[in-house]
């Protein structure tokens, strides 16, 4: 598998994922898709957790089709070609888009197809969690299984260079003392509850690390955008063959204001898709729609190799200068213009 994922042989495909994941761009304004084959799309929508060989997974894809095409006609009055709105097998849908198949007209409607369907299976997999009797709490624990797993794998049977794993999550105290110190209102989404460190070996095995987990470990489709800091890995570094892409004038790394300025990460927020199994008891409300078997747990991930994760642990850089900003930063607003008691000598809280 490493092999496959060196940089000096990164396939336009590979490409546009790792200007996703460390751009902290959208598919949604992606032009074109690059699967070659059938099997590459199984690989798509296995991360997803669909399997196509399954009649009940079969039938979820072609229902978030049909509601995409129905949504195109009637707020567009797109035409939508036959073989887009009822391709043979829901592989042609992706094979269109990539261009391996019928002419330029269908490769963009495909693509408008597929964006569609994109946001309606997210919309409707929280639908779907509203209605599970899934606390919050469970569901994470679920993500964490299946991230560990597959982690772990990766490491035992793959052979990637990855020296070390973690992951929690995060303590009350500190989600209250993120909400607090963040400019938008207090209210604001916390995307990092779970979170998990891959060090990997050297620099050198960044990229391969990056892109394997991007295939195996969550669906690039489901980086959340906006929300990557990389300070690690610049875009430019892709072998030089990130300058065959189109720019999309995103800016390849976003800034921690409480981190060290010489503390270096890659740094993204995934929805990690999750399966639910519809028989288990009393997990669904009998009589719903059907919303199918997916839902999203949004999970932190971070990827440094081993020598940056030695210097992010020295001086300015070390999480205990961190949390001391970011307090600073919390107190302050909460003691703008009033009067607050004297703080005691410890503000520390656990992580």
């Amino acid at each position: 598998m490493l092999e496959r994922f060196q940089p000096e042989s990164l396939r336009p495909g590979d490409l546009e994922i790792l200007r996703l994941v460390l751009a902290g761009e959208s598919v949604i304004d992606w032009r074109r898709l690059h699967f070659a084959d059938r099997t590459e799309v199984d690989g798509f929508l296995r991360a997803n957790l669909f399997d196509t060989r399954v009649v009940a997974h079969e039938r979820r894809l072609r229902a978030i089709l049909a509601q995409a095409v129905d949504y195109l006609r009637r707020t567009f009055r797109y035409r939508v070609a036959e073989q887009v709105a009822h391709p043979a097998e829901i592989h042609d849908l992706f094979l269109l888009a990539s261009g391996v198949t019928g002419p330029e007209k269908l490769r963009r409607i495909a693509c408008v197809v597929l964006k569609v369907m994109h946001t309606v299976h997210h919309i409707e997999a929280r639908e779907l969690f509203h209605q599970t009797r899934v606390s919050e709490a469970e569901l994470g624990d679920r993500a964490d299984r299946r991230v560990r797993a597959v982690v772990e794998r990766l490491r035992t049977e793959e052979g990637l260079p990855i020296t070390a794993f973690e992951g929690n999550a995060k303590a009350r105290l500190s989600v209250i003392t993120k909400l607090l110190s963040k400019r938008e209102n207090v209210a604001a989404p916390v995307f990092d509850r779970h979170r998990y460190r891959v060090v990997v070996r050297d620099e050198q095995a960044l990229v391969s690390v990056v892109l394997a987990l991007a295939h195996e470990l969550f669906p690039f489709n489901y980086v959340v955008p906006g929300q990557t800091q990389n300070t690690l890995i610049p875009v430019s570094a892709l072998a030089g063959a990130a300058s065959e892409l189109p720019d999309s004038g995103v800016p390849t790394h976003g800034v921690n204001e409480f981190s060290g300025h010489s503390y270096r990460i890659l740094n993204f927020i995934v929805d990690m898709p999750v399966a639910l199994d519809p028989d288990e008891p009393g997990l669904l409300p009998e009589g719903g729609p059907d919303l199918g078997h997916v839902v999203f747990a949004p999970v932190e991930l971070q990827v440094v190799d081993e020598a940056t994760a030695r210097t992010n642990e020295e001086g300015e850089n070390s999480h205990a200068r961190y949390k001391k900003r970011q307090l600073r930063r919390v107190l302050g607003r909460l003691s703008r213009g009033l009067v607050v008691p004297r703080r005691r000598r410890s503000t520390e809280q656990p992580s």
